[in-house]
């Protein structure tokens, strides 16, 4: 059975222009791993009544994951290193495979580290 991994990215006062490319550029990232396929999705609505000036939208992607065994981890290890690389301001992050989710906003490294291995165990199969 395929698993398929949403990732969904939001930085505070994003510009347009700036979520575009960090979104492209994470997607192209992605491409190179040996997964299935990586589409863009589209941006969640704003329900009615919710302010305007809260975190934008930086942009959602589905990963298909195939039958690879190491892919789960790949994929982690990419985006693990990926949101590392922000020195300053972080993008937020979630991650939703199997009903799971895991968030990362504001976290030490060693947080981040440890809830990705986590994630990769939960969801890496051997024989997948």
């Amino acid at each position: 059975m395929e698993k398929r991994l949403q990732i969904h990215l939001s930085e505070e006062g994003s510009d347009p222009e700036r979520i575009d490319r960090m979104t492209g550029n994470l997607r192209r990232e992605l491409l190179r791993l040996d997964v299935d396929n990586v589409e863009t999705l589209p941006a969640e609505e704003i329900p009615a009544g919710a302010r305007a000036f809260g975190p934008v939208e930086v942009g959602a992607l589905l990963v298909t994951l195939g039958q690879s065994a190491t892919a789960v981890r790949q994929v982690a290890g990419l985006l693990h290193g990926w949101w590392s690389r922000f020195q300053e301001a972080r993008p937020s992050m979630r991650l939703t495979m199997d009903g799971d989710v895991l968030e990362l906003s504001e976290a030490s490294p060693d947080q981040v580290a440890e809830a990705f291995e986590t994630f990769i165990t939960k969801h890496s199969t051997v024989g997948a």
